[in-house]
């Protein structure tokens, strides 16, 4: 029987000290984000594997954990244009993409001008994406699939990389339109923010209450992280964890014949095709930046619960019972790994 080692491909020498500054710039990055973000290491590690895989994030918190000041200053460690959009009910397509404006030239010819919008940056935070309307989150969303806008029949091509960061406040359902199934879909991986612990809420508090926040230091560039995404593409996969991430993300689906008889009643809808997409891709991420040459188990199991969460759809029964997706996902992962190891 062949090993893992024989049946994978390796990587080249260039791809593997690649890799290894690759996990040096993450350790650097950490420590810079860390002078002004108290606690948050597992959000960011989650951030980071996502913006190394081509992902786009939802951030699922509560208002005050610092999650716009995170995504600011992650920009401004990259070196990368950053812009924040606030959804409001009355925002419109256009507000996010840019518009076209009649303006005179030189020559004395009226000519329309085509303006970008906040849509054209590297880093865009879509701030409470669930507060506007279906036909702006489509815009918002377009852009994030097709990298690209369509504005009067006109498109035009965003700038690589091109990361988006979506927030979304679980307390506010007022005034709200979630996001569809088929919308959520789009983003790789849901980010959930917690409260930080009594000891980081002191530190927090004893560090924005003086003077101004520090400036960090510019740890990469666009074109470098183009580079390091390409080679999070190139990270090599054994074939038990392909094998390993569409074994579990079927057992999601209730209408499946591998879906566990406990799941049916709790589970309405399962995960598509695109989750085991991400789960490949998270794994890959994840392995390169610890400074790993090949995805593992334990880098599907880490990615598992951020990639699968939001696309379960619970039943009233998995309510009533107080039992979430998260919840659901866990138990799949171990069952998952017990049947492999078995």
């Amino acid at each position: 029987m062949a090993t893992a080692s024989e049946t994978t491909p390796r990587l080249g020498d260039d791809d593997v000290a690649a890799i290894d500054r690759l996990r040096t710039i993450n350790a650097r990055l950490k420590q810079e984000l860390a002078r002004v973000i108290i606690g948050q290491e597992e959000t960011v590690e989650r951030l980071t594997i996502c913006m190394f895989a081509r992902g786009h994030s939802l951030l699922m918190g509560v208002p005050g954990l610092a999650k716009t000041l995170l995504v600011s200053k992650l920009a401004e460690c990259v070196s990368l244009r950053f812009s924040r959009i606030q959804f409001t009910p009355d925002l419109m397509p256009m507000d996010i993409t840019g518009t076209d404006i009649l303006q005179e030239t030189p020559e004395g010819r009226r000519e329309f001008h085509f303006v970008p919008g906040p849509v054209f940056a590297n880093i865009v935070l879509a701030d409470e994406i669930n507060r506007a309307p279906p036909k702006t989150q489509a815009a918002m969303l377009e852009a994030m699939q097709e990298y690209k806008v369509t504005v009067v029949g006109k498109t035009s091509r965003l700038d690589p990389p091109f990361f988006v960061l979506a927030t979304q406040n679980p307390v506010e359902q007022e005034g709200t339109y979630p996001l569809p199934e088929a919308q959520l879909d789009r983003f790789m991986f849901l980010v959930e923010l917690d409260y930080p612990s009594e000891e980081e809420e002191v530190a927090i508090a004893r560090t924005t209450t003086g003077g101004p926040a520090a400036a960090l230091d510019h740890v990469l560039t666009g074109p470098e992280i183009i580079e390091f995404q390409e080679l999070v593409r190139r990270v090599p996969v054994p074939d038990h964890i392909y094998q390993f991430a569409a074994r579990l993300v079927r057992k999601t689906r209730p209408r499946g014949e591998t879906a566990p008889a406990w799941l049916k009643p709790l589970v309405a809808w399962g995960a598509g095709p695109r989750a085991v997409q991400y789960l490949v891709l998270g794994a890959k991420s994840r392995a390169a930046l610890a400074g790993s040459y090949m995805a593992r188990l334990e880098d599907v199991e880490a990615v598992a619960a951020p990639v699968l969460t939001h696309r379960l759809i619970t039943t009233f029964a998995a309510q009533a019972e107080g039992i979430d997706a998260k919840q659901i996902v866990g138990r799949l992962v171990k069952e998952t790994i017990d049947e492999q190891a078995g």
